[in-house]
């Protein structure tokens, strides 16, 4: 670790030569050092050790840039979390770093970024924030809509399901589910149902020995 402040003196032989000698140390090493440099300069390196952050001085020399962290444990460099993702112009093109759950939730971000599994997992859930106890709708970006709810289910009961709204179009499919610890000892429910329905409605038929919820959700656009 070295540092210097690049200006060589008139001074006696041995003294230029110990002197060059600390100039190259400083060269070689990124001016490294616990603190910055006395002396800077445009462009210049400057590697942190109290930080492990290899730093390089902006064009006006007046402040540090980060370049990476540098895992002296591991002998690794280590890309810093934020830095943009530019083209030669300097143009972002996208993030190396997280967004907020909230902008995945909202499907409304378009940054290039880094994700995790559980944060598209978030993004997917909250498309059905809504919950399954209450009529609901949703349309996605390619103009698939979803519809969901339940409806309570009794003896030998038709029960007609009508829409929250109208599908523009036929519905595609309704899928229905029950609970298995909702259904009594020995039930042989009929699960049958039109997997093409109207815009409006399909209805069901469950043969129970008590009444318990049965949800729907169905596919139409």
């Amino acid at each position: 670790m070295a540092q210097h402040d690049y200006n060589i003196a008139n001074q006696t032989a041995a003294n230029l030569r110990a002197d060059l000698n600390n100039a190259l140390s400083a060269i070689v090493s990124n001016n490294s050092g616990a603190t910055e440099p006395a002396d800077t300069f445009a462009n210049m390196f400057w590697y942190d050790t109290s930080a492990n952050i290899l730093k390089i001085r902006n064009e006006a020399d007046s402040a540090w840039i980060n370049l990476g962290y540098v895992d002296q444990s591991t002998n690794a460099f280590r890309i810093l979390d934020d830095t943009l993702v530019t083209n030669t112009s300097g143009t972002q093109t996208g993030l190396l770093g997280d967004q907020s759950t909230a902008t995945w939730q909202a499907g409304t971000g378009t940054t290039e970024s880094l994700v995790s599994p559980a944060k598209v997992s978030d993004a997917i859930q909250a498309s059905f924030s809504q919950s399954f106890g209450t009529n609901g709708q949703t349309t996605m970006p390619n103009g698939l809509i979803m519809k969901w709810g339940y409806v309570n289910v009794t003896t030998a009961e038709l029960q007609t399901v009508t829409f929250p709204s109208a599908f523009p179009n036929a519905c595609m499919n309704v899928q229905l589910t029950i609970a298995s610890d909702a259904r009594p000892a020995g039930d042989k429910s009929d699960y049958a149902f039109a997997s093409y329905v109207s815009r409006f409605s399909f209805a069901i038929r469950i043969g129970t020995d008590s009444t318990y919820p049965v949800w729907w959700l169905a596919l139409g656009y």
